[in-house]
């Protein structure tokens, strides 16, 4: 009987193995997810976790909220923009008004709402009246302080309108308690915006159903930053 089996083994080009049966699928399994660690969408999904607003996490785990995000961030990148221009007024104005928006308490976040209006550009007018840098209404202006009339028209003055966006800011603050619905109330009004989270009884930006220029205005404000923040990632080539 011991002739037979060592005769078996010898036979036997690899023998018996006694290695865990396991563990070559371990190993195949721990390489697919170090190729995919690797993959450019895994990095993709990673940063989109990293996204915040006014230091608030962005809902990616939604997938409308990361679809509709990605759409704005593509919108806004170097490949279709050829935004140069809008870097280097960035470059110029945003330390500034950033200052300004800390004096008040602002998060710096929103210093990219002046390139979303107008592109810094005070010229900028649109066909319902507003204007300047933060394209304000004329009764909005003069309610935080601006000057506006057919002489003078201080929403084309950086530093005061800044100074008065700050103020209206912390106004709308001080009326939703969260800072991306200040945005939304920015770019819509106070009451408008009550008014739908009153009707639709949500309090949450991202699960609102709101118009379409508010419902992506702060799609808008993160992809501007996001773009300018890593202007790299999205076509920029030096």
């Amino acid at each position: 009987m011991s002739i037979m089996v060592l005769s078996k083994l010898q036979s036997s080009p690899q023998g018996i193995s006694l290695e865990n049966p396991y563990k070559k699928i371990m190993l195949e399994h721990a390489a697919r997810l170090k190729e995919e660690a690797n993959s450019p969408e895994f990095k993709m999904k990673e940063y989109y976790s990293t996204l915040t607003f006014a230091e608030e996490s962005v809902p990616v785990e939604n997938t409308a909220v990361k679809k509709k995000l990605g759409i704005y961030l593509d919108k806004f990148s170097f490949r279709k923009l050829r935004s140069h221009q809008m870097h280097a007024k960035a470059d110029k104005y945003l330390p500034k008004i950033e200052k300004i928006l800390k004096s008040y308490g602002i998060p710096s976040d929103f210093k990219y709402i002046p390139i979303v209006e107008s592109g810094l550009d005070p010229s900028v007018s649109s066909h319902k009246g507003a204007g300047g840098y933060w394209q304000f209404m004329p009764a909005t202006a003069r309610l935080y302080g601006l000057r506006v009339d057919g002489k003078v028209d201080e929403r084309k003055d950086f530093t005061k309108s800044t100074h008065a966006a700050a103020r209206y800011l912390k106004a709308l603050y001080d009326q939703f308690g969260d800072w991306t619905l200040v945005a939304a109330a920015y770019n819509v009004g106070g009451g408008s915006l009550k008014s739908s989270m009153r009707r639709q009884k949500k309090d949450d930006y991202y699960n609102l159903r709101l118009n379409t220029e508010t419902g992506s205005y702060v799609y808008k404000i993160i992809s501007v930053k996001e773009v300018i923040e890593n202007p790299q990632m999205y076509g920029y080539k030096i």
